[in-house]
């Protein structure tokens, strides 16, 4: 997919935030860019903090009372060494307005103060709390679904991975799900695309596990053939876009649900930049997310 170029208003954008961030090596520094100042999202009826069996949580419901509803377990971006709920509250907030749905957004342990597998951990804690709460929070508790971006979106798919028969769906935004960094996005957009090759290899070995291991690597997994529908949103100038595309096509060929959508002329992270891009694809993963059905099987299966 060589000659995949950003649009004008997504050039601009990148290379603002490029010249403001640091490069990799220093977390502190990272951190403190990251959190910046954070777009406020949509006013929604109820966002309330808890916590999830240890787990710092933060729940958006945009209607109170209601019932049946999908709940979205939401896991963010971020590298694994950066971001919280506060960077990540608008676009949880968007997606709950889009889709309708509860959306418990996770606290996870930081890298590298707490590498693999803290963040997965964390990550199937809150989904076994959420699951027990899901009709005190006015969701189906077979009607749940694992997502998130970047980082988070790896986090996602390897929840999928760990707790198959738990999850109705899978929302991943372009997430890394290959250690080995090899596919050909890798070298076609290593600089000048904000999202660098080289901080994403930092990123990656701050996170530490087995690159091999298919709860670091899903795209290594053996087999994807009992995973739950997935809906894959990428970037087409990001160095992760083919794995996200390799990944994709593994869950169709093993018969899974899967959709794919490559969003042309944005770079990674675009989802949180007022970018049109940006709005339709929320607007298509908010209903996506509504249209998330009850799962068939009632079998526990934690790994």
């Amino acid at each position: 997919m060589s000659g995949s170029s950003l649009s004008p208003a997504a050039r601009r954008l990148c290379d603002a935030m490029a010249a403001a961030f640091p490069g990799p090596g220093d977390p502190a520094a990272l951190r403190a860019a990251a959190a910046g100042s954070p777009s406020r999202g949509p006013e929604l009826d109820s966002v309330r903090d808890a916590v999830a069996d240890g787990v710092p949580v933060r729940i958006y419901d945009p209607a109170p009372g209601a019932t049946g509803r999908p709940l979205a377990l939401y896991l963010h971006g971020g590298g694994w060494v950066m971001c919280g709920l506060d960077t990540h509250d608008a676009l949880c907030r968007s997606l709950a307005a889009a889709s309708g749905a509860v959306v418990v957004s996770v606290d996870y342990r930081l890298a590298p103060e707490h590498p693999w597998p803290a963040a997965p951990d964390d990550a199937l804690t809150v989904l076994l709390w959420a699951r027990a709460r899901a009709v005190e929070l006015g969701c189906d508790p077979a009607r749940l679904v694992a997502a998130g971006d970047s980082s988070g979106g790896n986090l996602a798919a390897v929840t999928a991975l760990r707790a198959p028969e738990l999850l109705a769906g899978q929302l991943l935004f372009y997430p890394p799900l290959d250690a080995s960094m090899e596919s050909g996005s890798v070298a076609e957009f290593a600089r000048d695309h904000f999202h660098t090759a080289a901080h994403m290899a930092w990123y990656w070995d701050q996170y530490g596990g087995d690159p091999a291991h298919p709860h670091v690597s899903p795209l290594r997994a053996p087999d994807v053939s009992a995973l739950p529908r997935a809906l894959i949103v990428l970037a087409d100038c990001d160095v992760l876009r083919d794995e996200g595309l390799a990944y994709g096509r593994r869950l169709g060929e093993a018969g899974v649900d899967c959709t794919v959508h490559l969003v042309p002329g944005v770079f990674h992270g675009f989802l949180g930049l007022p970018l049109p891009a940006a709005a339709t694809a929320l607007t298509t993963a908010g209903a996506w997310l509504a249209a998330t059905t009850a799962t068939t099987t009632t079998a526990v299966a934690v790994k």
